[in-house]
Formats: C-alpha cells, sequence, structure tokens
C-alpha cells in the first residue's frame, strides 16, 4: 500500500499562491498528504474528491470568506479546521471559534507552529476513537444529556445537539473531572498540549458556546458553573 494512502490528508484553502506552495510543500514533507484551494469553488471540489482529516482555512478569501466556508466545511465534512489570518485582533479569533474553527493562527506564522497545531487537534480526535481507549466505548450521562464518547455525539432526551470537535473535547474533559474546579490554564494544557499565548481566551468562547447547548439559562448555569478565582466547574447533577 502506498504510505500516503493512509497518512493524514490535509486541505490549505488560501487565495496567496505562495502560502499554498510551502504549506503543501512543508505539510508533505512531515508526512501529510496535502490539497490546496485557492477559493470556496475550489474546496468544494476538493471535498467532492475525498474528505480531509483536517482543514487549514485562510480568513480573508475572494467570494465567500473563511467564516462562511468554515461553517460550510463543518456541516458537510465535520473535519476539524485550524483558521489562519492577517488579522490578528481578538474579535477575528473569537468570531472564528464561534463558527466552529478548532482552532487560530495569525500571519506572519511559523510552519512549525503550524504543525504543532494540526498534531494536536488531529491527536485529540485519534485519541478520543482509539481502538481498546475504555472511554471511547462509554457514554456519559448528566442530567437528560448523553455523551456518547466514541460517536463524539451529544443528545439530549434522544435529540441530537450538533457539537463541534472543540467543543466535544471540552466536554469531555469536564464530564471526566466532574465537580472539580479546573483553571483556565489546566484546561489548556490538557486540551492544547503545545505553547500558547497566556490572554488566549478560546476556553472562555467554547464555554460559553457549550453553555448555549446545555444550559436553560446560560446567563445562570447550573452544568458548567463559573468559580470566581479558580476556573469552571462541572456538576453533572445541575445544581448550583
Amino acid at each position: 500500500m502506498d504510505e500516503r494512502d493512509t497518512s493524514p490528508a490535509i486541505l490549505v484553502v488560501d487565495d496567496d499562491a505562495g502560502i499554498r506552495d510551502l504549506l503543501a510543500e512543508y505539510l508533505g514533507q512531515q508526512g501529510f498528504t496535502v490539497s490546496t484551494a485557492r477559493d470556496g469553488r475550489e474546496m468544494d471540489t476538493r471535498l467532492e474528491q475525498s474528505r480531509p482529516d483536517l482543514v487549514v482555512m485562510d480568513l480573508m478569501l475572494p467570494g465567500e470568506d473563511g467564516l462562511a466556508l468554515t461553517r460550510r466545511v463543518k456541516a458537510s465534512a465535520g473535519c476539524p479546521v485550524i483558521m489562519l489570518s492577517a488579522r490578528g485582533e481578538d474579535i477575528d479569533r473569537i468570531v472564528g471559534l464561534e463558527v466552529g474553527a478548532d482552532d487560530y493562527l495569525a500571519k506572519p506564522f511559523n510552519p512549525r507552529e503550524l504543525l504543532a497545531r494540526i498534531r494536536a487537534v488531529l491527536r485529540r480526535g485519534a485519541t478520543q476513537a482509539a481502538e481498546g481507549d475504555p472511554a471511547a466505548n462509554e457514554t456519559a450521562r448528566f442530567g437528560p444529556f448523553a455523551l456518547d464518547l466514541a460517536a463524539q455525539c451529544l443528545s439530549r432526551d434522544g435529540a441530537e445537539i450538533p457539537l463541534t470537535h472543540a467543543e466535544f473535547a471540552l466536554l469531555k474533559l469536564f464530564v471526566e473531572h466532574p465537580n472539580r474546579a479546573l483553571s483556565r490554564d489546566q484546561i489548556m494544557d490538557w486540551l492544547k498540549g503545545y505553547d500558547r499565548d497566556p490572554f488566549d481566551r478560546s476556553i472562555d468562547v467554547r464555554v460559553t458556546r457549550l453553555r448555549k447547548k446545555l444550559e436553560d439559562d446560560p446567563a445562570n448555569p447550573v452544568y458548567i458553573r463559573t468559580v470566581w478565582g479558580q476556573g469552571y466547574l462541572f456538576s453533572p447533577k445541575g445544581k448550583g
């Protein structure tokens, strides 16, 4: 079997030909199978040909921008997305995460950092699906919810609630550490596993998104509570 048949497939969507060529060559040298697209139309063509394991998505694209395309990738292919942008403001990072991106990297960037993030995102997904992983064969139940750890699926009273890869990873971490206050730094260390910006607010964004899906009143959460000065605490019984 050709080694490329089993190597992770990465789709790079960027209108800058130089970046597409650079990442195709660099990631290819690291053992990935890389395809590229310059806009949404070419991205759709690539997705029709095969489903990638991960998409590297530029935010500023001609026609449909990276935010719109990320929504489509999540709805159709369901694979993780790492967003790139020459605009590094917090608002761009937050909006990117809110539409479902699993990570965000500002341009200019070191290809080695992108590689580390790609590997971290893929590793999180592989860990959940690893054969023989006891957690992957369980369903965590709390309140009216059931979190299928193998299928990475959340349901409420039998009705499925869509989760992004990032949301699933955080919720799984919470259900594995119930009734315990977890600091933002602890959560970041467990979920990301690489050097990070100490002012990274991506965990807060994910918590906000999860609360909207779990809580009857997100402003007064009972499942994922804020413990001031300590972090976040997951209460399976939904009690304050």
